[in-house]
């Protein structure tokens, strides 16, 4: 086996491949990196056999720990799309805000969402809606777009059961309680950072929506929605169960040791919280449309799962790899005195997220070249979690696919897209790393 600095080097080429795979010659994110571990056992000179053992031992154990919680999540989205939940929660907080407030209202709306749904759908499903708003209200829609894109960022960059969060909590060993809670308080400062950032730059210019339908008749093609509160509870009761089960960790033991703690860990486990989300979702569907709904809704729900999946184990058997070689003793011995803390994890998810895209794809390979470092820098799992997914908002520009979604389904030409938007997620990101850097010298 080679030395713990011959290694690195062989790390860092590693990070180059997946960044140019990726971004510039467009391979699937599975794939490079797959190939990638493969390639850097045979660099650092594993064992041939004990480099297959470790990539599908790294594979499976992290589809074991979130595959189902991923998957899950996914349907409950997919499902709240479908049958009008999302646009409920956003009428509900326009009626509290007032149409005057419909940025925020967008921007608060983009953060509920998300959690469950990715960002760049979400942005789909919500747009109608947010031309509409912008078309009745007369707000330019370069300040509704970039309150609406980084609402949603917020929550899909930091707060679990959002994959990349969640395979990032996975892969360090967090306690997903306490990412999430933690993740809800850091994402409301990004959010806000992103909405005040919408309404300073955006303003400068006066974009008009292109708008199919009127606010009026964009609400009536939707018929009867479900209401508000009970449109929330797919996403309200999986995260106050898993918020349970972290109480019920606690050492002061609030729900003692008998029966009904043991009750409180078994639902509040991630993989049943999110069952009973799913279960919860269904009651969301109309009776006449029953049947689809359990078959065609959730096959096409686990149809757009499937690649995150295949990233996240992907990401699993790299992140294994680099534990088998002496890469972590090498850091731990050289780095250590440093004393660069959480801004490690910041730094790393930030190069590779402006390198090659995709926030997911940096939360993942993060996570996994830390994971073996945690205690020889003494960071805190569920902080480091959120220090990585604050990288992984800065910033997004044209490697990126929601940058697009973003500039295309708004009608924003591409120069000013990166003056409202793509500087916007990298006030987010610093913003939300400012406030983990805090919460760091307290916990």
């Amino acid at each position: 086996m080679v030395s713990g600095g011959v290694a690195i080097i062989f790390l860092l080429v590693a990070v180059v491949l997946i960044v140019l795979a990726t971004s510039k010659w467009n391979m699937n994110p599975f794939f490079v990196l797959i190939s990638v571990a493969f390639l850097f056992g045979l660099a650092v000179r594993l064992p041939l056999l004990d480099i297959v053992n470790t990539i599908k031992g790294g594979f499976g154990g992290t589809l074991g720990s979130i595959g189902i919680v991923i998957l899950c999540g996914t349907i409950i989205g997919f499902i709240m799309e479908k049958t009008g939940a999302a646009l409920s929660i956003t009428q509900a907080i326009l009626k509290v805000v007032g149409n005057n407030r419909a940025p925020l209202a967008m921007s608060i709306a983009g953060y509920i969402v998300s959690v469950p749904v990715f960002c760049d759908s979400g942005f789909v499903i919500l747009t109608p809606l947010n031309k509409a708003l912008s078309a009745k209200t007369g707000t330019s829609m370069g300040v509704m777009a970039v309150a609406l894109a980084t609402g949603l960022h917020a929550t899909h960059a930091l707060v679990p059961p959002t994959p990349g969060p969640i395979a990032a909590a996975g892969n360090l060993g967090a306690d997903l309680g306490k990412v999430i809670f933690l993740g809800a308080i850091v994402s409301i400062f990004s959010m806000l950072a992103g909405y005040i950032w919408a309404l300073k730059i955006g303003s400068k210019y006066d974009i008009k929506a292109d708008v199919e339908e009127d606010y009026d008749s964009l609400i009536k093609k939707y018929g009867h929605l479900p209401t508000a509160f009970h449109s929330s509870l797919p996403l309200l009761i999986p995260i106050i169960l898993i918020l349970l089960k972290s109480l019920a960790a606690f050492p002061t033991k609030p729900f003692g040791d008998g029966g009904f703690a043991t009750f409180i860990s078994f639902i509040g486990d991630p993989v049943t919280a999110l069952v009973i989300g799913v279960i919860v979702s269904l009651t969301l569907v109309k009776k006449s449309v029953e049947k689809t709904a359990v078959s065609e809704w959730m096959s096409e729900g686990l149809k757009n799962a499937a690649l995150i999946i295949a990233i996240t184990g992907a990401g699993g058997a790299f992140g294994a790899v680099l534990k088998a070689s002496p890469m972590a003793n090498f850091i731990g011995e050289t780095m250590s005195g440093w004393k660069l803390g959480i801004l490690l994890p910041f730094i790393i998810s930030v190069s590779l997220k402006t390198a090659q895209g995709s926030g997911t794809v940096a939360l993942i390979t993060t996570s996994a070249i830390l994971a073996p470092l945690l205690g020889t820098f003494g960071l805190d799992p569920a902080l480091t979690v959120l220090a990585i997914g604050s990288g992984a908002m800065v910033v997004s520009h044209a490697n990126d696919s929601y940058f697009w979604v973003v500039s295309q389904f708004s009608g924003i030409e591409t120069p000013i897209a990166y003056k409202i938007y793509t500087t916007a997620t990298g006030v987010q990101g610093i913003t939300a790393f400012i406030i983990v850097f805090i919460l760091s010298l307290f916990i």
